[in-house]
């Protein structure tokens, strides 16, 4: 070995030794002398060379807001990509998006506002089983988002008019809500209108989302957040209509 590369061996020797050397001549990471944690395809490998599954994502993906409330809000629509997008649009306890909304199609019912076969706590309005929130499988959210999401309930809808301050804008030639929060934090709810036998209705000027939660009047009902340009209301509609579903998480 000359002296120009004994000098240079042992100067790569000290620096493997002080641990200053992260990376070698083609740029990568060397492989971790000291068997610590690194991640490998979904696992991490503990000192004892067992693998261990690394912790599920309660957020799957999904961009989320923490406006200051009991649960955090998706960013965009069930279905959208962005804010401003309406995203699909679901009758009330279905998961697949349809080209015609009403009672001849609406899963939950024998054809008929007064045949309900789930969600009912009357027995005019169908066979009661006094189920009154949507189960996991049958949640919009839930099943389309994947995680810790799910619709919200009316209370969190309820929650979300009391607790922000709503203002009508635009938002890249789209109108709906600026719904900020009261730690500065803001969502944009789009005026998506609604979906009733095969039109959509309102768009642009009215949006309605669907909670997870049975009307507590008729149960042909169920609750949704409803706005306009000058008033947001807390109320309930047809569940057989399609309408806009936004995600929370309490995880």
């Amino acid at each position: 070995m000359n002296r120009k590369n004994f000098i240079f061996a042992a100067m790569l020797f000290a620096a493997l030794s002080l641990g200053f050397v992260s990376c070698d001549d083609k740029g990568n990471e060397p492989d971790d002398p000291q068997g610590e944690q690194t991640e490998q395809s979904g696992s991490t490998e503990n000192n004892g060379g067992e693998e261990t599954p690394e912790p599920a994502d309660p957020y799957s993906g999904h961009a989320y807001v923490d406006l200051g409330l009991s649960v955090k809000w998706a960013t965009c629509n069930v279905g959208a990509t962005k804010p401003e997008e309406y995203g699909n649009y679901y009758a009330w306890g279905e998961t697949s998006p349809k080209t015609t909304y009403d009672y001849s199609t609406y899963k939950w019912c024998n054809g008929s506002y007064d045949t309900m076969t789930k969600y009912c706590t009357d027995s005019d309005y169908g066979t009661v089983d006094n189920k009154t929130v949507l189960d996991p499988e049958d949640d919009a959210a839930a099943v389309n988002m994947g995680g810790s999401w799910r619709m919200p309930t009316a209370e969190e809808q309820k929650e979300l008019i009391d607790e922000c301050t709503w203002t009508w804008t635009t938002l890249n030639g789209v109108n709906g809500y600026n719904v900020e929060g009261s730690n500065g934090n803001s969502i944009f709810l789009p005026a998506a209108g609604c979906r009733y036998d095969g039109d959509l209705l309102d768009a642009g000027s009215l949006g309605y989302y669907w909670s997870s939660s049975l009307g507590t009047g008729d149960s042909d009902g169920a609750y949704n957040l409803h706005f306009s340009s000058v008033d947001v209301v807390w109320n309930d509609y047809d569940r057989c209509c399609g309408r806009s579903v936004r995600g929370v998480f309490s995880h």
